[in-house]
């Protein structure tokens, strides 16, 4: 008797049916093993399998036994936990020859070259901007600045100004800056900061004097060409205190250079500029006395003395307090360390570029 007539019967079983129906679970499992082998397809095995579970259902059993009769209810669960455990091994080794029936298919048709060199495992390097970044900060810690951090969508506030840029400063135009189409909770608006600036008032309202930091990290502006991208790095330096000068300015920047490019074969030179944040400003520019570079100045960053109306926003008198402030791009250094022309080398992601720095 088939084990489905037997879940057809009508009649509850009794104890004497038991050798019957482990005589029809043996059965059901042999027909289920060549179901098994029948398949070809790892979806046909799936479905031979489901179609196993369900015929094998212990509940399917018990409703033909009388609810009192705990002893063959027992006999049943014993057989027909037998029976799907034999099906579970023989579709675990079904699936396995599947897998290997279609992995022997693959090598053979790839025609596998045992012959050719194995592929080296690559290992990954820092990219050239971060390494960068990560020099700049060791410098400017060994000589007692403190690295700071700062959100990179910024209100128009800390941005412009409180660092004493005027309302109607072009800077504040979308020709420049990107803007975010949302305010603070005080109404100002947002933008993805256009430098690294506005941490010098975040900084200095978070610390008492002296203060000495570092603060380095992605800014954005609409530009784009062989020497500007939309989105780049630049690092902030600032020093308060009650006692210092330009003097100490021009000392910790030329010893910053001559750390980073590793001489001190260079000349630095303090132009005046002007910047809204400082009073008097200054460009800094450098010239190398060797290399491919050698003999020609290069601007390299903005400094200055900090406005008295910053030092105010700070929350600090500048009748007692004055410090300097200095600015850089990260990408810039980076040109000039490696010998990069091109700026958008740095972001195109080109191995043949990046394997050079490992």
């Amino acid at each position: 008797m088939k084990l489905q007539d037997i879940l057809d019967l009508k009649a509850q079983l009794v104890e004497s049916d038991l050798p019957k129906v482990k005589q029809a679970l043996r059965e059901h499992v042999q027909e289920v093993k060549a179901a098994f082998l029948a398949a070809t397809r790892p979806a046909d095995l799936e479905n031979e399998k489901a179609k196993a579970i369900k015929s094998l259902s212990f509940k399917e059993f018990v409703k033909r036994v009388d609810g009192a009769n705990q002893t063959l209810k027992k006999e049943l669960g014993a057989a027909i936990n037998e029976a799907a455990r034999t099906v579970e091994e023989e579709l675990r080794l079904r699936r396995k020859a599947l897998a290997d029936e279609a992995m022997n298919a693959r090598l053979n048709a790839e025609k596998l070259d045992v012959t050719l060199p194995g592929r080296i495992q690559q290992i990954g390097t820092i990219h050239p901007i971060s390494r960068t970044w990560m020099r700049i900060e060791e410098i400017f810690a060994s000589i007692g600045f403190e690295v700071g951090d700062g959100p990179e969508i910024e209100t128009d506030w800390y941005s412009f100004t409180a660092l004493n840029n005027p309302e109607n400063h072009p800077a504040r135009s979308m020709q420049d800056t990107f803007y975010v189409d949302a305010k603070d909770s005080e109404g100002h608006f947002l933008c993805l900061r256009p430098h690294t600036s506005p941490m010098q008032v975040r900084y200095a309202r978070m610390h008492l004097p002296p203060i000495k930091a570092i603060v380095p990290g992605r800014t954005y502006r609409v530009d784009s060409d062989a020497t500007h991208s939309p989105m780049f790095h630049q690092f902030e330096g600032l020093w308060v205190d009650e006692y210092i000068s330009l003097a100490d300015l021009k000392s910790i920047y030329t010893q910053f250079l001559e750390q980073f490019f590793e001489t001190k074969k260079l000349n630095v030179r303090f132009r005046p500029s002007y910047f809204p944040f400082t009073e008097p400003s200054a460009e800094i520019d450098v010239m190398f006395e060797e290399g491919a570079l050698a003999g020609r100045w290069l601007e390299i960053a903005g400094s200055g003395q900090v406005h008295p109306a910053v030092i105010r926003n700070y929350g600090l008198d500048p009748e007692r307090y004055m410090g300097f402030a200095f600015g850089g791009g990260i990408e810039r250094l980076a040109m000039l360390r490696y010998g990069v022309s091109d700026l958008r080398l740095f972001y195109e992601n080109d191995l043949r570029f990046l394997n050079q720095f490992v």
